[in-house]
């Protein structure tokens, strides 16, 4: 949420708001709905590459239109669209599917921590670390970006670059937490505010991982707070 937030120059943007997490959302339903029948869900790989395929899909639309218009509220509104026909998808798949299959998806979307096996954390931690290692990369390019792409490229910032690393970062991390975590998509919009309220700051050296480090602490507390009340985590 806070490298889309940046590098969209909108404080709304996010995962969720973009589109990337509903074409997440997608590709996992198609999994769960269409192929549940022939044993693919045993592998964990094939959740998380369905989930990086389609929050790269959605991701990838967003940026062709973002070289054919100039508004970046423009933008905002093709995530909209993206997460809108995303949902009426997902609508029809429900509609088709068996009662095995709708539940096993209705559950998933519900979001939940408790979904991740040991097994599933050896799959996850990796992409993870990778994802969160390309963003701490991005700093510097980020930080440039806070002042516009014509400054950014009067300093020397090659902006193709820099949005393709971004761009990788967000899909990875956004599908793997998708994927294997369930749609939870309200923190990746309100943590990076809180963020800068608590830190009082605009240096993505300070408000980069200290977004990381808000983001898990509410994440947990959220999830502690389900469990106690028995109720889904995106309730919370």
């Amino acid at each position: 949420g806070y490298l889309l937030q940046t590098f969209f120059a909108n404080p709304i943007a996010g995962p969720f708001v973009m589109g990337i997490s509903s074409g997440a959302k997608l590709a996992v339903a198609l999994v769960m709905v269409l192929f549940l029948n022939y044993g693919l869900l045993t592998s964990s790989a094939v959740l998380i590459l369905a989930a990086f395929a389609g929050a790269m899909a959605a991701m990838a639309f967003v940026l062709a239109a973002a070289r054919r218009v100039q508004r970046m509220s423009i933008l905002v509104i093709c995530g909209v669209m993206i997460g809108y026909i995303a949902g009426a998808i997902i609508q029809i798949l429900q509609y088709l599917s068996s009662a095995e299959q709708l539940k096993m998806f209705f559950l998933w979307s519900m979001g939940s921590l408790g979904h991740v096996t040991t097994t599933k954390l050896f799959i996850m931690i990796p992409v993870i670390c990778v994802g969160v290692i390309l963003s701490i990369y991005c700093i510097k390019a980020l930080n440039l970006l806070l002042l516009g792409e014509n400054y950014a490229q009067t300093m020397g910032l090659n902006i193709r670059r820099a949005r393709t690393l971004i761009f990788v970062s967000t899909t990875l991390l956004t599908g793997t937490v998708t994927a294997f975590c369930g749609p939870v998509g309200f923190l990746g919009l309100a943590v990076p505010h809180v963020a800068r309220m608590l830190f009082n700051d605009a240096d993505h050296r300070t408000l980069l991982p200290g977004s990381i480090l808000l983001g898990v602490v509410a994440m947990l507390l959220c999830d502690i707070i389900a469990k106690t009340l028995v109720l889904p985590v995106n309730c919370i």
